[in-house]
């Protein structure tokens, strides 16, 4: 049997095609995008093909008809003509603090195409530059252009709330894009990607025409692994990590269900894997958070930081279109960068009130965002909780012996140093229960657990809920009130019954939490 090999880090169509790694065939898809607008934008989050989908409109546009071969475009494409391909890459411009560290960084990308279409020494700032590109392009092949830019907003992110600095930078993003709209008559096509949605007004001011393309559900699986790709060109990839975790390949296709997908980016779509971390699983034989390696970015937690985000309340939340999907730089809340990002995405659309329910799409997703957030909103490293006291508390969950789980928590809370960033949490906190449910959620998540607090119901909002694989645990958490209290509430209001009929054993708890210790100090359990 010949050895799979997984393209992990290999985002060159031309070069996963002739080397033989696995490809989910995304070709057609490929081909309605050249041939749906002119100008056309999308954004997704980071890891999920962008840089991919580029490279395969390079190729397609170079009109190198040997690499597709036996894909879905062979029937649909009959002309094959080949265009100069301009394909920029303004990852290497991130970073940049001054206008002028930008420009320079613009045009050192720009270097490969001045060398092979010429330069002219009149020519000075980056848009100057790509005017010359282009026009020479077209004059010595006698064909229109094809402009392809990935990660357009790099540059930008981590700037959005230094107002001079964004200023001056998107000004030199404007002068970069100028030639795009000035040159329109001898430009076949352009495609711009990138991980956030900078208003067109701000950054291209002059492209009128540019067609949105990130919600458009025709489009929705351009990126990403769907679940019938999955169980089809990734059928025997799924058997033989079945094998390693000696399974079934069923329960491992739920395993990697719960762990990659869930990502939709339309009301109605497929849902779809997380592309990087899934191939990663198959090349290591091992399911990981692969898509953390590198830590949460830095420019997504300055956002929250300075939103001062309430990180228990995303994981469920009704929106409507605009709250979320809108240009990164109005931003009134974390919301469209979390979604922008990946780390919310669609659960569900309801027509009469045009509202979307967003959630974080995935375990790893869950595991990764509490990782990288907990030091950073509490001083507390993950893998202090972990080691600390995460095994002993799953055990007992997962035994089901809820009050030894609860003394497991009791002892490990009050082993947390006081610090400020406690202090400043509970300062905030519209209640000190709602602390409390802050503190036990940021714990439920590092264990894996689904957790979701304030979830509505008729009776009103219950503390919080734990879903795990066999039992569902309702809690009711009081500081002034007794443990006997907090159950009792959780009955009377019927915060349980919307559950009684999933299936899984349903759990009430009742706790009490003592204010000065800062620790569950009694609760009470019923079935």
């Amino acid at each position: 049997m010949t050895e799979r090999r997984y393209p992990v880090g290999i985002q060159t169509f031309s070069e996963m095609i002739r080397e033989g790694y696995v490809y989910v065939d995304k070709t057609d898809l490929v081909w309605r995008l050249a041939h749906y607008a002119k100008f056309i934008f999308m954004s997704r989050p980071r890891r999920f093909g962008k840089s991919l989908l580029t490279s395969t409109l390079e190729s397609y546009f170079k009109g190198d008809k040997k690499l597709f071969e036996g894909l879905k475009i062979m029937p649909l494409e009959k002309e094959w003509t080949e265009y100069p391909v301009i394909r920029l890459d303004l990852s290497s411009a991130k970073g940049r603090r001054t206008a002028d560290d930008l420009r320079q960084s613009l045009k050192f990308v720009l270097r490969g195409y001045l060398k092979i279409y010429g330069s002219n020494e009149q020519e000075d700032t980056p848009g100057q530059c790509l005017t010359g590109i282009l026009q020479r392009a077209n004059e010595q092949t006698g064909r229109k252009v094809v402009v392809i830019i990935d990660e357009y907003d790099a540059p930008l992110l981590e700037v959005l709330h230094e107002a001079e600095t964004l200023d001056a930078k998107r000004e030199v993003m404007q002068e970069f894009y100028q030639p795009l709209k000035a040159n329109e008559a001898i430009i076949k096509f352009c495609f711009i990607t990138g991980i956030t949605k900078f208003s067109q007004l701000s950054i291209f001011s002059t492209i009128n025409n540019l067609t949105n393309i990130t919600m458009d559900r025709n489009f929705a699986a351009i990126c990403g692994i769907t679940e019938s790709e999955l169980t089809t060109v990734l059928k025997e990839d799924i058997e033989h990590l079945a094998e390693t975790y000696d399974i079934s390949p069923e329960e491992m296709h739920q395993k990697l269900k719960l762990r990659y997908d869930g990502y939709h980016f339309t009301r109605n779509s497929e849902e779809v894997y997380n592309p990087f971390s899934l191939l990663r699983a198959f090349l290591q034989k091992d399911l990981s958070n692969y898509w953390f390696e590198s830590g949460t970015p830095t420019f997504l937690i300055r956002q929250l930081q300075h939103f001062h985000t309430d990180i228990t309340s995303i994981d469920s939340l009704e929106v409507f279109s605009f709250d979320f999907d809108q240009p990164t730089e109005n931003m009134k809340n974390a919301l469209p960068l979390l979604y922008q990002s990946g780390y919310l995405t669609i659960k569900g659309y309801d027509p009469e009130s045009e509202m979307y329910s967003l959630a974080i799409p995935n375990q790893e997703v869950r595991i990764g965002y509490v990782e990288g957030l907990l030091p950073v909103y509490t001083g507390i490293e993950s893998r202090d909780v972990k080691a600390g006291f995460a095994l002993k508390f799953w055990r007992a969950l997962k035994q089901k012996v809820i009050d030894l789980a609860m003394r497991e928590m009791q002892a490990y809370m009050a082993g947390i140093p006081y610090i400020e960033g406690f202090k400043q949490k509970l300062a905030e906190a519209a209640t000190a229960e709602g602390f409390y449910e802050y503190t036990m959620y940021l714990v439920f998540s590092m264990l894996n657990f689904y957790v979701r607090t304030q979830v509505k119901c008729a009776g009103g909002r219950v503390d919080m809920v734990v879903w795990m694989p066999d039992t569902i645990y309702v809690f009711e958490l009081k500081k002034d009130e007794t443990a006997q209290k907090a159950l009792e509430q959780i009955d009377s209001k019927g915060y349980a019954i919307p559950y009684q009929a999933d299936g899984r054993k349903v759990v009430k708890v009742g706790v009490k939490f003592n204010a000065d210790t800062r620790v569950p100090e009694e609760w009470v359990i019923a079935s």
